[in-house]
């Protein structure tokens, strides 16, 4: 039997991977784009089928979001109960570890893979507690969100504007057993989510409004089939090395990028980054050194781990071999890893490796077989080369006379020498060479003046009798003819090729133009930007100066963008813009109206309306536009229009959500009006009618207390008109500001004195710490700052006990809080309490109120240059604690 060879025998590495698996548990991951696509219910689904067939399995933590079908999916179960949490009480309660190990079940189900654990838990993340039962030969099947990766969730914040705050390393992913992808289209979970499915209704519409946007879901989709593709790619990997399948495996690309200590490894690693990134590609990066040569200078030293460094900051797996074959050792590793591309530097070529063919991307280009080799050229190959025929300085004309004759005169002169050593019969085919060589340089005068030239020269120098234009033979005379039909014939099919390959090197150009255009112009935010875009691109497509205009918010023609930005229209120009616009017809320069204007003006058309006008420069000298740059400027004013018609588009639907939102505001303040300001008028009003009918027949008691109703309910009104007032200052910017130093004690003092005047019945806590230093703000401010606080605590907490009220000062700053003993504050409504006009009770029960004080509160203590935020629950997981900061007098804040 023969003796298998080194790359026949499975990866060593994968067999100690394979059997370190032994006696653990597994890992299976239900992996989705999104909240809502049904991974719970999957993995309930699945285990219900397991549960019916008798396997032991159990529900560690399960988290429905009130959805009644994942529910359902719960009956006949066995769960473990939570263990007691930050958020006891409801279904936030954290798993339980330890009953979990102790039960050591066949497979368990924990839910929220990127979860973070509470306080007193074992481990700060959920993922750590599924590794510690996966250690134990418990089996998990738990469910991932993709934005949740390490690796996407910069990506992520990015494409959705929507901060990932729970991540796992992509590691978990990597080591997961199995991997199973539970998709569903962006339209149909966007239809679950409006049916109450996905989330409850008041999170389901700011879901709609900001993460589930189409666009989010179609990205989130991609990235979760490509990681779980990968996924599937590293397992048949694993599968090869285990089995010892020899050769690159074609269900992904993977990248062997080979550098080393020369200047052209850096570019090498950063062409091969881009064309991964392409390719959602693994890369490898190995640097090669020499069993004979294994030490390096300091400067090229310096420069390889440079070079590995910026490889590693890119991605890529970095590895180092040292051989003294290369080529065989290249060619072992991207057998053993299954590469199918090699990417290696071509550095520039010296003589002898021109000629001998022996460098090392020639080699690997020999050995790879079905591995593909992609090469980097150096500095030297990247530049085109220079022209020798035709000098950049050497003017059209010259050129055209002489490269024909210095071509005729070098065939000549080859042909001179080759007729002293070798019998030549068909000399003339040389001259031919000259004919293509000026019609590929001069075009077809040059090829005709170069046959023509051909034809002198050889029958001067060729044919008998020597240096006379007279032909000694007639067969010879048919010879020249048939030669200068050829040659003819030849320059004007190689002039013919020559404009060919102008035209396509000019329609390439145009084309990459456009695209450029096209970037730019989705890359361009605002109607502004586009304008400028547009005539940024027009100037330095055509070399030209540009202006577009459009109508302003008058509706009148004007400027909108220009290049260079200095250009003015006089009253002429002007005249002629109006009548593109007006006529939907080119006006200007060469055309039947105003052509004394040195600018062409054309109408920029998106389906049968007009968006605006452009202005093309024309100089005289020159002329019009040629028909390519006509070609090229109605291209660009048709992406130009579809921009321009986006932005004003994106520009009114903005106007249309202000609108929506001032006449959202104006509901709000007259529905808080028509309830909160009727109870008090209807008070006062009933009060002053029963005093005028009744008189003096009503008791003294009932009559003070008609005139103490109608004092407090004044009171209240007044307080109302007063919070609108400060509303209104606070947005128009009228406060004016006094930055003095504050004596707290004496400023709360007051604030609790106006509060009890107000509510007879509240009970204050007071705690002073030791020490105070005065606060830098506006005394009045802060009073009627702490009045709302208090105002507000009194009205929501009620009875339920004591506002308990702090102060103390340090580290640059003085921190005063006011807690109540309440019910507190759900924390997704904690920061909306600070908006003008919320009220968290709905009806007529609420308490009495505009919904302005904390929004007040919130813009003086700003204006004061401090803080204010709210806390719930603030002890006992009851109550709310309000917490004002600001700056001490004279101290720098630490």
């Amino acid at each position: 039997m023969a003796r298998p060879t080194e790359l026949s025998r499975p990866d060593p590495t994968a067999l100690l991977q394979l059997a370190g698996g032994e006696g653990r548990g597994k890992l299976t991951i239900f992996l989705g784009a999104a909240p809502g696509v049904g991974k719970t219910y999957a993995m309930l689904a699945r285990a219900q089928r397991l549960r019916a067939e008798g396997v032991d399995i159990v529900v560690g933590l399960v988290e429905t979001h009130g959805r009644s079908e994942t529910a359902q999916l719960l009956d006949g179960l066995e769960t473990l109960p939570r263990r007691p949490g930050p958020h006891d009480g409801d279904a936030y309660g954290e798993f339980d570890l330890d009953a979990a190990l102790v039960r050591k079940p066949r497979i368990i189900i924990v839910d929220e893979l990127a979860h973070s654990n509470g306080a007193g838990s074992r481990h700060p993340k959920r993922y750590q507690d599924i590794a510690e039962l996966i250690d134990a030969g418990i089996e998990v099947w738990t469910a991932l969100n993709v934005q949740h990766l390490e690796s996407l969730a910069e990506l992520v914040t990015t494409l959705t504007g929507v901060p990932v705050r729970e991540t796992v390393p992509d590691l978990v992913l990597q080591h997961a057993h199995e991997v199973l992808l539970v998709d569903l289209p962006p339209a149909e979970l966007i239809a679950r989510l409006n049916e109450g499915k996905v989330y409850l209704p008041g999170n389901a519409k700011r879901a709609a409004d900001g993460f589930f946007k189409p666009a989010n879901l179609t990205a989130l989709r991609e990235l979760a089939l490509r990681r779980a593709a990968d996924r599937v790619d590293d397992q048949m990997t694993d599968i090869l090395r285990q089995q010892a399948v020899d050769g690159p495996w074609a269900t992904a690309e993977r990248l062997l990028v080979c550098v080393g200590p020369d200047q052209l490894s850096a570019n090498v690693v950063r062409t091969a980054a881009r064309l991964a990134t392409g390719l959602n590609a693994r890369w490898l990066v190995v640097s090669l050194g020499r069993a004979s040569n294994a030490t390096l200078n300091a400067e090229r030293s310096a420069r390889l781990e440079t070079t590995l460094a910026l490889a590693e900051r890119l991605g890529a797996e970095i590895r180092r071999l040292t051989s003294d074959d290369y080529v065989a050792e290249i060619i072992r590793l991207a057998r053993k890893e299954h590469i199918t591309q090699i990417v290696i530097g071509r550095p520039k070529s010296g003589v002898l490796t021109r000629w001998s063919f022996r460098s090392l991307p020639n080699e690997l280009l020999r050995s790879a077989g079905d591995i593909g080799v992609y090469l980097v050229p150096g500095e030297a190959e990247k530049s085109a080369p220079r022209n020798l025929l035709r000098p950049r300085s050497m003017p059209e004309w010259l050129t055209t006379i002489a490269v024909p004759v210095l071509s005729v005169a070098a065939i000549v002169g080859i042909g001179r020498g080759l007729t002293q050593v070798l019998a030549l019969q068909n000399l003339s085919i040389l001259f031919l060479l000259a004919v293509v060589i000026s019609a590929m340089s001069s075009g077809l005068i040059g090829a005709l003046l170069a046959a023509g030239l051909s034809f002198v020269a050889y029958n001067f120098f060729f044919i008998e009798p020597l240096f006379t234009l007279t032909v000694a033979r007639p067969n010879e005379i048919l010879s020249l003819l048939i030669f200068v039909a050829v040659a003819g014939a030849t320059g004007t099919l190689a002039a013919r090729l020559s404009q060919q390959m102008q035209h396509a090197r000019q329609s390439m150009r145009n084309t990459q133009n456009l695209y450029d255009f096209s970037r730019r112009l989705s890359a361009a935010y605002g109607l502004d930007n586009v304008m400028i875009a547009t005539a940024s691109h027009l100037h330095a497509a055509l070399n030209r100066s540009v202006v577009v205009l459009a109508p302003d918010d008058a509706q009148d023609l004007a400027i909108q963008a220009a290049w260079p930005p200095d250009i003015e229209l006089d009253p002429t120009a002007m005249t002629a813009a109006r009548w593109a616009w007006d006529k939907k017809e080119a006006a200007g320069f060469g055309t039947g109206t105003l052509p004394q204007v040195p600018l062409v003006f054309t109408p920029i058309r998106s389906g049968q309306r007009l968006v605006g006008v452009v202005g093309i420069a024309i100089d005289p000298a020159i002329g019009a536009l040629s028909v390519d740059e006509d070609r090229q400027l109605t291209a660009s004013l048709e992406q130009a229009a579809i921009a321009i018609d986006r932005a004003r588009l994106v520009r009114d639907n903005a106007r249309a959500a202000i609108a929506r939102e001032g006449e959202k505001l104006q509901s709000a303040l007259l529905s808080s009006l028509s309830h909160d300001l009727r109870t008090p008028l209807a008070s006062i009003t009933g009060a002053i009618t029963t005093l005028r009918q009744l008189g003096d027949k009503i008791p003294a008691a009932s009559r003070d207390d008609l005139l103490l109703s109608i004092e407090e309910e004044t009171g209240r009104l007044n307080r109302f008109v007063g919070n609108l007032f400060d509303m209104t200052r606070l947005e128009s910017g009228l406060i004016r500001l006094r930055r003095d130093p504050i004596d707290l004690g004496a400023v709360i003092a007051g604030a609790m004195a106006r509060a009890k005047a107000v509510h007879p019945d509240i009970a204050i806590d007071l705690s002073l710490a030791a020490g105070l230093k005065p606060a830098l703000g506006d005394a009045a401010m802060l009073e009627q700052v702490l009045f709302n606080l208090l105002d507000n605590a009194r009205k929501y907490a009620g009875k339920d006990g004591p506002i308990a009220v702090y102060v103390r000062t340090g580290a640059g700053l003085a921190s005063i809080s006011i807690t109540d003993q309440g019910k507190g504050i759900p924390q997704d409504e904690l920061e909306a309490i600070f908006e003008k006009f919320y009220r968290r009770a709905k009806g007529d029960g609420r308490a009495a109120g505009t919904g302005l004080g904390l929004s007040i509160a919130r813009g003086f203590v700003q204006a004061m240059g401090g803080t204010i935020k709210a806390e719930s629950p603030a002890a006992r997981k009851r109550g709310t604690r309000f917490t004002i900061r600001l700056p001490l007098a004279g101290e720098p804040i630490e």
